[in-house]
């Protein structure tokens, strides 16, 4: 797969992405996140109301959310490797996350589209928990409380998204009216310092666990540019599980419209070759100051080796 097709959405730079708008991922890890959260603060509620303590809640519900580090007890729950990783409990840790997932899940899902920004979270929150089971088990100090060392949070989730951000667009600039802009490296490293700021009186178990999460993040988009791209098989799954639910669907019916209309028996296909204009000869300049020349399609170098030979 070449490079002008991993990267086919910025064909289209200047859509922006609404929150109803179909297909919009990012909506999509807002929406889990909240009704996670708020059927986690009605059971807590509802426990309160029973003047149940707090203590029951979280040994009642919170063991069917939170990943445990004991791997006796995961064992029993395998699904929240999962769902703790969309599980907030304190109205604080999910403002946070969702501020952060915003400002860089915004930027990612405009560069990329709407296939990347979900796996990311995902192998965040999945490296992020790895991380935190192998330092409860392998740190001395840590080995006495693995029975009852929990992970909770989409911390190390939004810290993949964030670092992934900053990789794959370094120059990109907030505020750029305001002497040139703020570079996307300064908010993420304040993303971080605030981070661990909030974990520093923690085990070293939660801060390993975001650092898993922000290396997930960089290793994504490291093996993105050599053409290995980790969110197809996740897309391809969510697809197939989708259309187990579809009757109108069947992935094995032959596709009519390439069959009938685009068997071209070996004649070369028409090709179109759009116009040169001074503003999409701009355009096409924008976005290489924005994030670089190869992130341009093969047909906008294309403009470009035109463009230059024409003298636009």
């Amino acid at each position: 797969m070449g490079e002008s097709e991993r990267f086919s959405d910025f064909k289209q730079p200047r859509r922006r992405l609404s929150l109803g708008q179909d297909g919009n991922a990012l909506m999509g890890l807002f929406t889990i996140n909240i009704v996670f959260f708020l059927v986690l603060l009605t059971l807590q509620v509802i426990y309160f109301f029973f003047q149940k303590s707090e203590g029951l809640f979280f040994s009642e519900v919170m063991q069917y959310f939170e990943m445990p580090a004991q791997l006796t007890r995961l064992s029993e729950r395998p699904w929240t490797m999962l769902t703790y990783m969309f599980s907030h409990v304190s109205v604080w840790q999910i403002l946070s996350n969702s501020l952060w997932l915003w400002a860089f899940g915004f930027i990612l899902q405009e560069l990329t589209g709407n296939k990347k920004l979900i796996p990311i979270y995902i192998y965040g929150g999945l490296a992020g928990g790895l991380i935190f089971i192998i330092a409860n088990y392998i740190i001395p100090p840590l080995r006495p409380s693995v029975g009852s060392a929990v992970l909770l949070g989409g911390n190390a989730a939004t810290m993949a998204v964030a670092v992934a951000t900053t990789t794959l667009a370094p120059d990109f600039r907030f505020f750029k009216n305001l002497n040139g802009g703020i570079p996307i490296w300064v908010l993420t490293l304040i993303y971080i310092l605030i981070d661990f700021a909030g974990i520093a009186s923690l085990s070293a178990a939660f801060s390993l666990s975001h650092l898993a999460g922000a290396a997930a993040g960089f290793v994504f988009i490291y093996l993105l540019r050599k053409d290995i791209d980790g969110s197809i098989w996740m897309n391809n799954f969510y697809n197939w599980f989708m259309n187990l639910f579809n009757p109108d669907k069947k992935p094995n019916a032959a596709n009519i419209k390439e069959k009938v209309f685009y068997n071209t028996a070996g004649r070369k296909p028409y090709k179109k070759t759009p116009n040169i204009t001074p503003q999409r000869v701009d355009e096409i300049l924008d976005k290489i100051n924005q994030k670089g020349y190869h992130f341009l399609t093969d047909e906008e170098k294309n403009i470009l080796k035109r463009a230059a030979e024409e003298d636009l």
